[in-house]
């Protein structure tokens, strides 16, 4: 059921470094983004995959993990994810792209669920520093990057205790925690 997928697609940010993800789920994860909807039918995202890692290496630098969690500089090396998905947006195509890469992110993430993976989109990253190390072409823009992996850690859905309670949390098991807001608060 699409409701069971959608509560199982988390934000993970600790894996399995020693799974990885082949090279041919990843093209079908982009597929999957190829195959959604697109403002005007435009389709202006293009993707840069890795599953090396000698590559993620260079990328696992140029994000920010978790702005909640001030005292987690990021995963351990052992914990890191096995691949990576870049969104770019071509801007020979169209200058503006957040709607078209919010679908796709999603897109990837729901496919990476069913597929027992789990992911993460990463809006903080260091753009300039990941172009420049990925030699990335100034016709694309870093919108998005995506870690996947096998997660190796928890993930728990709780009801928010007061309107300002946005904050994910860690417990002392190390569940993550992730408040959200009732059903009945957000429909006006």
């Amino acid at each position: 059921m699409i409701k069971d997928l959608i509560k199982k697609n988390r934000s993970y940010r600790r894996f399995d470094n020693s799974f990885s993800v082949p090279l041919d789920t990843l093209r079908e994860l982009i597929d999957f983004a190829r195959l959604s909807p697109s403002g005007a039918n435009l389709q202006p995202l293009k993707f840069i995959v890795s599953g090396s890692p000698v590559t993620n290496t260079k990328i696992f630098p140029c994000l920010a993990w978790a702005g909640y969690l001030k005292d987690w500089d990021g995963p351990i090396e052992k914990e890191r994810p096995s691949a990576y998905i870049i969104i770019l947006g071509d801007k020979s195509i169209k200058n503006e792209f957040s709607c078209d890469c919010g679908i796709a992110a999603q897109s990837i993430l729901l496919g990476a669920t069913e597929k027992g993976l789990g992911g993460c989109m990463i809006g903080s990253i260091q753009k300039n520093r990941l172009a420049d190390t990925l030699n990335i072409d100034s016709q694309y823009e870093i919108q998005l990057v995506i870690a996947l992996g096998k997660p190796v850690e928890t993930v728990q859905i709780d009801e928010m205790k007061s309107a300002d309670d946005i904050k994910y949390w860690r417990d002392i098991k190390n569940i993550h925690h992730v408040p959200k807001r009732s059903l009945d608060s957000i429909i006006i």
